[in-house]
């Protein structure tokens, strides 16, 4: 809707009078041109690229967002480290050229970035312009003074030299639009629209405008009925469209700014008018009805294309979270670019805006640790001018787990610039915030019985539930991150569901792992830090005080790789409700019926379990939001159950004794059925299927791989291959596997993941543009089917017409003995079988044109690890192991554990998110083997020498470990266990656990 009246908005200013007509073209042109393409990009220190004669012809020329790092993809090495997903940092160059356009003496010419992480320089003919620390917020430069006649060149110098630079992976380079902006040099700096009463009939709209002194405005309310003028700072609209996630409905405000008679300068604002409150006993309340906020945290770098989101994938992504039925993001744990919020305007999504991670340290090299005491007034005020005028934004958060003296004057800098809507924090100088905010504490279960929650403010849940899934995995015993029961964490007990794990499948041989962290987590909702899902949204729907909570996370994200995971070969955190290519997990299903009442139904475990003993009695899950689900198998009723209110009911539930075949629920309402889905146990891979979606010029290809009938088969991982021509351009191969390490951007390929693969491409302009397909398929281990071996290549057009097949033919040559494939070779005409091991290559041809050249590994080792299910046990036990650790002045990793070999050599490790102060034990496994007796760590918790750890000899420099425990003091919110080695040395230290 919004669309369409801003085709028709120039229509409706033609009906104002001659008179205005004639104003508005004296004015001072405020233009505003996209600024995003043809910058030439070097990775790389390049200090006399500043230079207007530095030639950089062969750059790479690119259009931003530009995301280096995703670019660059992991590496066991990556700068970035454990918390940054393997990835990279550096220092890169950004150059342009460009011919002013041509200015009045009453006109500036500004260059405005969206978002350039981090600590970037600019320069236009080889002048500063400035340098702009933080990477998350937009700025501009003025570039008037500096220009010259002709052609004019800006150098850009990203400088992420230092890393780690956040606790999560971040983007590296100009990841947000760029715009070119012509502004009068008197002009209005800022509006700001406020709604201070509303009523059923009407609305009071007050506007607040910065400009300078001895000036006057005037406003033009447009609507799509009418257009309104307004003299006064100070007005009332008539029967107003209040703005809200079922209605997002938006006004525009077009001010006027005068000298005498003479308009100088003109501004348009979109805002909408609703209601907000905050009451410590009832929760939120959105235009006079109490809302729970139903949300999620989002990283920016959530998904599928690192930092470089386009407005039209990011259109995609937003819209799937509202599918889900979320209402609510928390921008975790800085701002977003601007299109995000107007999207959410647009699309009826509520926003937590937060600004900080850290007031202090929080990674080596961060914002906090470099550049927060100086910048962060300015930066926050800038950040509040820029996004107030959003509906979407109905409370501000200004830190995250967190510690300082400068809370106050945080909440008070924003009641100053934005009185209109409250603070809060996750769990961050909580005293002084207006709205109590709790990150994972929240979900304690001591919080809802001996915790004392302040009874004068409201409450948000900032960050819970914390909760793991990986897509298309299961284990029906219960995990929890910390072990259970562990004390300090106080979780809600979750039963296993059956006596012993019937699972066996797993990404590696345990033998494999470097880290007893490094698992899959279950899709069952019942691998967690303290709380399921389900427990969690039970206690909010039934709470009154309870706002609501933003779980962690929407999105699975890179980074955080280590204190959940293990690290490497680990590059992503798995909390969110979709993988990272935005892949649907089980718990997507569960909040969607929970959220949302277009009817549905969802069942879970799939149907394809080979190595599953018949009779086996399998968990089946369904998720619905109708009354009741009928089960089958093979056509056999198993029985009714209803979806109850309860954590444990909220899913209907069925044991089923395992044989093949066909699995189907079937919802009802009212005794009619409304939905219904089903799972058929799959064969091999024997085929692709193709799924094409368009989001602006964006283009989205989900990939599936299927057995003979069609039928999607769930652990199929054979490598699928892209081949690109016309107007076509890769953004991203993303299959949302954890432990994918390859380069998604720059390789022609992505292995499928349990049995999918998502693809994601741009295109410059709508043209005609062919994407090719092709796979060499069928079960990798032999453990599905008889190693039945099938090829299949197509061409399919992405541009227009759309979405159809390009019937021309594909010539197939392929070899099984490891020779390369030649049209000498024989041609593919069905599937073949192989024994294990077998290496298929194949050539495919369009005429004399080489497409692809593929090669598939069929062999016991290949694929998922099957087992006996001796290794399915848990681990109970909370460790800090050696990978994990930042390492300094000397310390190293030898082997499994770290060394200290010399005075002052410094381990950090991260001590968790529990929110709450408390004592807990320290247990540090070590061994050292001094001839001159003991070594000496000094013990520091947040900088703050503890004590001085004394370590005996135990014979043994890497074996032989002892324990060594003592007592340590945890602060609110995260936390940082630092050992610094005394004048010989530390001794090795293998991992580090805490009990209570």
């Amino acid at each position: 809707m919004r669309f369409l009246f801003f085709l028709l908005l120039p229509l409706v200013l033609k009906a104002q009078s001659h008179q205005d007509l004639e104003f508005s073209s004296r004015l001072p042109a405020r233009g505003v041109t996209d600024f995003s393409a043809n910058w030439s990009f070097h990775l790389g220190d390049v200090p006399e690229a500043k230079s207007p004669d530095f030639d950089s012809s062969a750059w790479k020329t690119l259009t931003v967002p530009h995301d280096w790092a995703f670019e660059n993809g992991v590496s066991k090495n990556g700068t970035q480290k454990a918390n940054g997903g393997y990835y990279s940092g550096g220092i890169g160059w950004y150059r342009k050229t460009f011919t002013a356009p041509e200015l009045t003496a009453d006109q500036e010419l500004h260059l405005h970035f969206d978002g350039v992480y981090m600590n970037s320089e600019v320069f236009l003919n080889g002048t500063s312009l400035g340098i702009f620390p933080y990477g998350y917020l937009s700025f501009s430069h003025e570039l008037t003074p500096h220009l010259k006649e002709g052609k004019n060149t800006l150098a850009v110098r990203v400088n992420n030299s230092l890393e780690p630079s956040a606790r999560w992976y971040h983007p590296c380079g100009i990841y947000a639009p760029v715009t070119l902006k012509t502004l009068p040099k008197k002009r209005i700096e800022s509006v700001f629209v406020t709604t201070p009463v509303i009523t059923a009939d009407s609305a009071t709209i007050k506007v607040a405008i910065q400009a300078p002194a001895g000036l006057t405005a005037d406003h033009t309310l447009l609507t799509e009925a009418s257009v309104k003028r307004i003299k006064t700072d100070s007005f009332t609209i008539p029967n107003p469209r209040l703005w809200s996630p079922e209605n997002p409905n938006l006004y525009t405000l077009v001010t006027r700014l005068k000298e005498g008679n003479r308009i100088i300068d003109q501004i348009t604002t979109t805002f909408g008018i609703r209601s907000i409150k905050w009451d410590p006993a009832t929760g939120f309340h959105l235009n006079g009805k109490v809302t729970k906020l139903l949300g999620v945290c989002e990283h920016w770098e959530g998904g599928p294309v690192g930092g470089a989101w386009t407005p039209d994938l990011l259109r995609w992504k937003l819209q799937l979270l509202k599918d889900m039925g979320c209402n609510a993001i928390r921008t975790s744990h800085h701002p977003f670019p601007t299109f995000f919020y107007d999207q959410c305007d647009e699309l009826g999504i509520l926003v937590m805006d937060e600004i900080f991670d850290g007031w202090i340290k929080k990674a080596p090299q961060d914002y906090g640790a470099r550049f927060f005491d100086k910048h962060w007034e300015k930066d926050l005020t800038s950040w509040i001018i820029r996004d107030r005028n959003h509906p979407c934004v109905v409370i501000y958060s200004v830190g995250n787990e967190t510690r300082g003296k400068v809370a106050p004057e945080l909440v008070k800098t924003i009641r100053e610039l934005d009185p209109t809507r409250p603070v809060t924090s996750g769990h961050s100088g909580s005293e002084h915030m207006d709205v109590y905010g709790v990150n994972g504490s929240s979900e304690k279960k001591n919080f809802y019985t001996t915790y004392k929650r302040p009874k004068d403010k409201a409450f948000i849940a900032t960050e819970a539930p914390h909760t793991w899934q990986v897509r298309g995995y299961y284990r029906s015993r219960t995990w929890f991150r910390d072990g259970f029961p562990n004390k300090r964490q106080s979780p809600f007990p979750l039963p296993d569901l059956t006596e012993k794990e019937i699972f066996t499948y797993d990404w590696t041989h345990p033998s494999k792992r470097t880290n007893r962290k490094q698992i899959f987590n279950s899709s069952y909702d019942n691998a967690m830090v303290r709380i399921t899902a389900r427990k969690n949204w039970e206690i909010m729907r039934d709470t009154p005080w309870y706002a609501g909570h933003f779980r962690w996370t929407g999105f699975d994200y890179p980074g955080e790789a280590g204190y959940v995971h293990g690290g490497w070969p680990f590059r992503a955190f798995m909390g969110g409700a979709l993988d990272l290519a935005g892949f649907k997990k089980d718990l997507y299903y569960f909040y969607q019926s929970q959220w949302t009442t277009k009817p549905m139904v969802h069942l879970l475990p799939h149907w394809t379990h080979p190595k599953m003993e018949l009779g086996t009695k399998i968990p089946v899950w369904a998720y619905s939001n109708a009354d009741e689900v009928e089960l089958f198998l093979n056509g056999k009723s198993l029985g009714i159950d209803r979806p109850g209110k309860d954590a444990y009911s909220m899913q209907c539930e069925w044991l089923v004794p395992w044989q093949p075949g066909t699995l189907l629920a079937i919802a009802r309402t009212d005794g009619k059925e409304v939905s219904r889905m089903s799972h058929t146990t799959a064969g091999e891979p024997s085929s692709l299927k193709f799924d094409l979606q368009k989001s602006g010029l964006d283009t989205i290809v989900t990939t599936t791989l299927v057995d003979k009938d069609g039928t999607s088969s769930p652990y199929a991982d054979n490598r699928i291959y892209y081949h690109l021509e016309g107007d076509l351009k890769l953004i991203s191969h993303e299959n949302g596997n954890p432990v994918d390490t390859e380069n998604g951007v720059t390789t022609p390929s992505r292995r499928a993941f349990m049995g999918k693969n998502r693809s994601f491409f741009s295109t410059s302009k709508q043209g005609t543009s062919f994407l090719s397909i092709a796979s060499v398929l069928g079960s990798r281990n032999g453990v599905i089917g008889n190693s039945q071996v099938a090829i299949h290549a197509e061409t399919i057009i992405t541009g227009i017409p759309w979405g159809k097949k390009k019937h021309h033919h594909l010539d197939v040559y392929f070899t099984i003995d490891g020779s390369i494939p030649t049209k000498e070779s024989p041609i593919y005409k069905e599937s073949f079988e192989v024994t294990l091991p077998t290496t298929v290559k194949a050539l495919i041809l369009s005429g004399d044109k080489t497409l692809f050249t593929l090669e598939e590994t069929f062999a016991a080792d290949q694929g998922l690890y099957w087992s006996d299910g001796t290794e399915a046990e848990q681990d109970d036990e909370n460790y800090l192991q050696a990978e994990v650790a930042q390492l300094s002045k000397g310390a190293k990793i030898v082997g499994k554990h770290i060394d200290m070999p010399r005075p002052g050599s410094t381990i950090t490790f991260p001590l968790g998110n529990n929110g709450i102060p408390g004592n807990t034990n320290l247990i540090i496994h070590y061994a050292q083997k001094d001839p001159t007796g003991t070594r000496k760590l000094d013990l520091l918790i947040n900088g703050k020498k503890i004590r001085t750890l004394i370590f005996k000899n135990t014979g043994s420099w890497s074996g032989n470990w002892k324990q060594l425990k003592t007592a340590i003091p945890l602060a609110k919110g995260a936390n940082e266990l630092t050992l610094i080695a005394h004048d010989r040395g530390g001794p090795s230290i293998d991992k580090i656990l805490l009990k209570d």
